[in-house]
C-alpha cells in the first residue's frame, strides 16, 4: 500500500456541533490522506476558530474559507463547495479522493481498508463503509439501510480516474446516485462495505441536516425524479423506506416529493441512454433483487470498461421546469 495516496475534501456549513469528532478521527488513521482540503462555506458559528485549530495542528488539513451565501443549500451548494476544494486538489499527485462530510465518526483502519480494497480489486471505481447512528431512546446503532451496491454519499472513495471519466459530481439533490450508476455504466463496481473497519457512525442522521426529516426525504423524492427513476420503482422503494425509521413518515416524504415534482413538470436529467441504463437496472433488481441484478449489469457493461481512457462524461442541458 505504500506510495497510495488519498485526498479528502470535506464542504461544511455550522458543523461546530460534530466537526470535532470528524476531525480527531481522520487525525487518528493508520493511514492518513497526503492532504485534507475542508471546505468552510460560509459558516456564521464557531467552525472557523475550531477549523482554525485543527490546521495548526495537523499539517495535511488546509482551509477554505467561503463567504456566507445566507443559508445552507444541499444538494448543488454542497457540490460547488466540493469544487471550491476540488480547485486546491486537482493537480496534486493523489491516486484516490474522497469526498466527506463532516459530521462522522470514523473507525481508526477506514482509509486504509478502502484503500486495500480498491488494490485488491481494480474494477473497484467507488466504495465506502456502511452508515450507522444511535437510536435517540435506545442508544443502539442502527443502520442508515443503503443499499451495499451504492457508495454513500457522505463518504465517497473514488479511484481517480473513475472519478475523472464520470465527470465528477453533478450540481443536482441526486448527485450521489447518478455517480454510481455512471459508473457503473462505464464497467467500474460500485460498492459499500460493512464490516468493523468500515462502519462509521453518522452523528446526524440521513436526510436531516436541512430543514429535518420530511424535507430531507422529500427533497430525496424529488432527486430520483430527476434522475430518470420510473415511479413504479419509487413506489417499491417507497414502501421498503417506511419500515424503517422514521417509519411510514421517510417513505411516504420520499414517494410525495416525487409525485409531487411529476405533477409539476418539474426539470429532469436528460440523457436518454442514462435514463435507458438506469431503469433496465431498476426493473432487474424488482425482478431479482440487488445482488443478482447488480451482478448481471456487471457483467453485461465489462465491455465498457476502460481505465485508460481519458473521455469525460458530458451531460446535455436539461430542459426547463415545464418544458
Amino acid at each position: 500500500m505504500d506510495g497510495r495516496r488519498y485526498c479528502v475534501i470535506s464542504p461544511c456549513r455550522d458543523e461546530a456541533k460534530f466537526l470535532t469528532v470528524t476531525v480527531a478521527s481522520v487525525a487518528a488513521q493508520s493511514l492518513l490522506p497526503s492532504l485534507w482540503v475542508i471546505v468552510d462555506d460560509g459558516s456564521t458559528d464557531a467552525t472557523p476558530e475550531i477549523l482554525r485549530e485543527a490546521a495548526q495542528r495537523h499539517p495535511f488539513i488546509r482551509i477554505v474559507r467561503r463567504e456566507d451565501r445566507g443559508a445552507r443549500k444541499v444538494g448543488p451548494g454542497v457540490i460547488d463547495a466540493f469544487y471550491a476544494g476540488y480547485e486546491q486538489a486537482h493537480d496534486q499527485g493523489w491516486d484516490y479522493l474522497c469526498k466527506l462530510d463532516m459530521d462522522l465518526d470514523l473507525p481508526r483502519n477506514y482509509f486504509s481498508a478502502l484503500v486495500q480494497r480498491m488494490e485488491a480489486d481494480p474494477q473497484l471505481g467507488s466504495t465506502s463503509g456502511q452508515a450507522y447512528y444511535r437510536h435517540a431512546e435506545t442508544g443502539q446503532l442502527v443502520s442508515e439501510g443503503i443499499s451495499p451496491e451504492m457508495s454513500v454519499g457522505a463518504s465517497k472513495f473514488y479511484r481517480r480516474r473513475c472519478f475523472e471519466q464520470i465527470g465528477g459530481f453533478l450540481r443536482e439533490v441526486m448527485w450521489d446516485g447518478i455517480d454510481c450508476h455512471r459508473a457503473r455504466m462505464l464497467g467500474w463496481k460500485v460498492r459499500a462495505f460493512d464490516d468493523p473497519d468500515t462502519r462509521f457512525l453518522h452523528l446526524r442522521p440521513m436526510g436531516s441536516s436541512h430543514r429535518g426529516i420530511w424535507a430531507g426525504r422529500r427533497r430525496h423524492g424529488y432527486g430520483q425524479y430527476f434522475m430518470g427513476t420510473g415511479l413504479l420503482y419509487m413506489t417499491v422503494s417507497a414502501l421498503f423506506r417506511m419500515t424503517r425509521p422514521p417509519r411510514i413518515l421517510g417513505g411516504l416524504a420520499m414517494w410525495w416529493g416525487y409525485v409531487s415534482s411529476a405533477f409539476r413538470r418539474e426539470r429532469r436529467l436528460e440523457d436518454v441512454d442514462f435514463r435507458r441504463f438506469l431503469r433496465r437496472y431498476q426493473r432487474q433488481m424488482m425482478l431479482r433483487g440487488k445482488r443478482r441484478a447488480t451482478q448481471l449489469v456487471e457483467a453485461r457493461q465489462a465491455v465498457a470498461w476502460d481505465p485508460t481512457s481519458r473521455t469525460r462524461w458530458e451531460l446535455p442541458a436539461a430542459p426547463p421546469a415545464g418544458a
